[in-house]
């Protein structure tokens, strides 16, 4: 098995050593390169080609989130990782933006980094399970604002019910997803053709899908 080429950047000594030290229970992982700022972290990027950075955010000089944007644009193969104690959405949403593939708090234990690590290297996207669920809830608060703009005359539990019928479910698997009667949501149903001013479910479905719902 080939190794895992690392690239630490990073501005604090002592918590380079500490991830250096965990990276070496790793069997085939192999830190090349150590950065101190983002305009080192930039130039090692490009000599040494590494696997994946372990970055960090705040670093003097160029910051990491604009230092991961200028790698990834002409070295778009390498694995980019923020290991930070930043957790603001601002500074996450931020960082993948620039092409970051994760984002791992530092307080983060030994067990974590590691899987990060090992996940990120394989093409996946992996977050601080912090940081995970305040993503969903933001795109969950996202999408509920889209379906209020597209259907202003349906309620929060219509626009609701107007998306999974769109997705394809029955009554009866929405009365189950939502811990609802049947009796309920064909009520819901009922209110909704009359307000979109259709005739029946199909109707609704093809208007709901042209918005964009359903995918």
């Amino acid at each position: 098995m080939e190794s895992l080429r690392i690239l630490i950047a990073d501005d604090h000594t002592f918590y380079r050593e500490g991830v250096r030290a965990m990276l070496a229970l790793m069997p085939n992982a192999e830190v090349v390169g150590e950065a101190v700022t983002g305009e080192a972290a930039i130039t090692l990027a490009a000599s040494l080609q590494p696997d994946l950075i372990l970055m960090d955010i705040k670093m003097p000089g160029l910051n990491g989130i604009e230092a991961t944007r200028t790698i990834l644009r002409t070295s778009p193969h390498i694995a980019v990782l923020m290991v930070t104690m930043f957790d603001d959405d601002e500074s996450v949403f931020a960082a993948m933006r620039a092409g970051a593939r994760g984002y791992l708090l530092k307080d983060a234990r030994h067990d974590e980094l590691i899987r990060a690590v090992t996940a990120v290297s394989c093409g996946e996207a992996i977050f601080s399970p912090a940081i995970a669920q305040r993503m969903i809830q933001y795109f969950k608060h996202s999408h509920t604002n889209t379906l209020a703009a597209i259907f202003p005359e349906l309620t929060e539990r219509e626009r609701e019910i107007l998306a999974l019928l769109a997705r394809g479910h029955t009554n009866e698997a929405i009365a189950q997803r939502l811990h609802l009667s049947l009796k309920t949501i064909r009520n819901h149903v009922s209110n909704m053709l009359n307000k979109l001013q259709v005739s029946d479910r199909a109707q609704a479905i093809v208007k709901a899908r042209d918005a964009g719902l359903g995918s």
